[in-house]
């Protein structure tokens, strides 16, 4: 393991137990948050071997989390912020392989400044979230990659709106 990866310990009993990704513990996130660490995964290695076609793998994974609804607009959104962000960096975007159990419990440091991103936009952080991008574009304030996240955070709020799937209309017969 190098520096730039952030080893995740389990302990049986502990949050990162319940955590497979250990993502959540580590970065604080909110489940929403640690539930897009895989969806992330598929869509970076999609970007880097566009032949494995493992943007399919991750709208699966965010429909099969969230629903279908609610979980392709999550994915949607998600990979508008990391097309953004890859059209700027200088360098590739390191990431684990999605369905590798090996390295599920590890994080690259642009997995991490991807997801501490997104966790500040969420939380309207200005200051953390400026921190963020610049860890995420390699330096640069680039209003794409700002745009795309602020979008992300617009629409996946955190606190006040709601992160999940919203109930379904009932309908009933009247009369």
């Amino acid at each position: 393991m190098t520096d730039m990866q952030a080893e995740i310990t389990e302990q049986p009993g502990s949050a990162a137990a319940a955590d497979p990704t250990g993502a959540q513990a580590a970065l604080r996130l909110d489940d929403f948050e640690a539930g897009l660490l895989p969806v992330l995964r598929h869509f970076l290695n999609s970007l880097e071997v566009p032949e494995r076609q493992g943007w399919q793998h991750a709208y699966h994974t965010a429909a099969e989390r969230w629903g279908e609804s609610f979980g392709l607009a999550v994915a949607y959104t998600l990979f508008t912020v990391l097309r953004a962000v890859a059209d700027v960096r200088p360098s590739r975007l390191e990431c684990q392989d999605a369905l590798c159990l090996e390295t599920r419990s590890s994080l690259t440091a642009d997995e991490a400044a991807l997801l501490r991103m997104i966790h500040h936009m969420r939380r309207d952080q200005t200051a953390s979230a400026r921190q963020a991008v610049a860890a995420v574009t390699g330096g640069r304030m680039d209003p794409q990659v700002i745009r795309a996240g602020l979008a992300f955070a617009r629409r996946f709020p955190c606190g006040g709106g709601r992160a999940g799937p919203s109930a379904r209309p009932v309908l009933r017969a009247v009369g």
